[in-house]
């Protein structure tokens, strides 16, 4: 009976450690879903994000891992539009950014960055619908 109950005892402590393991992969990453604020949308996938600006775009290609504190810091991209009619063969311009942040709850306080150039800092919420003014 020793026996039995020590299996058990062994198997619940594999199953806790192993459940534990999964909870804090979970809790390292942002939450998916859409996050919004004034000027930006954010839809974040298990694999990155997609990022909806006033007049701009940018994608993240990567899971939005956080560190201990609730920090990331991620390298994507910045496409700036522009108003009026978009030409047959223009190209936009991808630029490489830095969106670097911290979130705390269902709160995210975001800052995009070009080389050197900060295009801004933007705070969102989780769940909420974004505030959007499209260029023209």
């Amino acid at each position: 009976m020793r026996i039995l109950f020590a299996l058990f005892l062994a198997s619940c402590c594999a199953w806790l450690q192993v459940a534990n393991v999964n909870t804090m992969k979970s809790a390292n990453t942002i939450a998916a879903g859409t996050w919004g604020g004034e000027h930006i949308a954010l839809e974040i996938s298990r694999n990155g994000a997609e990022i909806e600006f006033d007049c701009a775009y940018g994608q993240i290609r990567q899971p939005m891992a956080l560190n201990a504190h609730g920090d990331f810091d991620l390298l994507g991209t910045f496409t700036p539009n522009h108003g009026g009619p978009v030409l047959r063969d223009e190209t936009p311009a991808r630029l490489q950014a830095r969106y670097s942040g911290h979130v705390h709850g269902d709160t995210m306080s975001l800052t995009v960055s070009l080389e050197k150039d900060k295009v801004g800092t933007f705070t969102l919420s989780r769940g909420q619908q974004p505030s959007l003014r499209k260029c023209r």
